[in-house]
């Protein structure tokens, strides 16, 4: 048993510190923060004019499109990375799953391209 504690005491420590580091942040926030700010500094100051519309209007579709494209690039990289640096290591059948995955990430792009997707007016 006091073999199983002291290979589990490190992680133990870890997520002690963590947990006290987090709680001292918080209360210095919680302690040092400026109670009543500057109207300047709460001012909309991001695009230079007061927001003249309802936050809950709607967004163009398009908007949503390329923000999904975005996510399946970047999880073809994320999979694309591990894959490159076993690539010598692995199987003819590993290198073809990966070309279908390709194809498939690639005739998803096309249709998206086609379809005008990526066209802005």
């Amino acid at each position: 048993m006091d073999h199983v504690l002291t290979e589990y005491l490190p992680i133990l420590i870890f997520i002690g510190l963590a947990v006290g580091l987090g709680l001292i942040l918080l209360l210095a926030a919680v302690i040092l923060a400026v109670r009543n700010p500057d109207p300047e500094k709460v001012s909309a100051y991001e695009c230079g004019f007061n927001a003249f519309d309802d936050a809950r209007m709607k967004f163009d579709v398009r908007f949503y499109l390329v923000a999904i494209l975005f996510i399946i690039f970047d999880l073809e990289i994320a999979f694309l990375f591990p894959w490159a640096v076993a690539f010598g290591e692995l199987s003819e059948v590993a290198f073809w799953s990966m070309m279908v995955f390709l194809a498939v990430l690639t005739v998803g792009f096309v249709y998206e391209w086609k379809k005008g997707a990526l066209e802005w007016e």
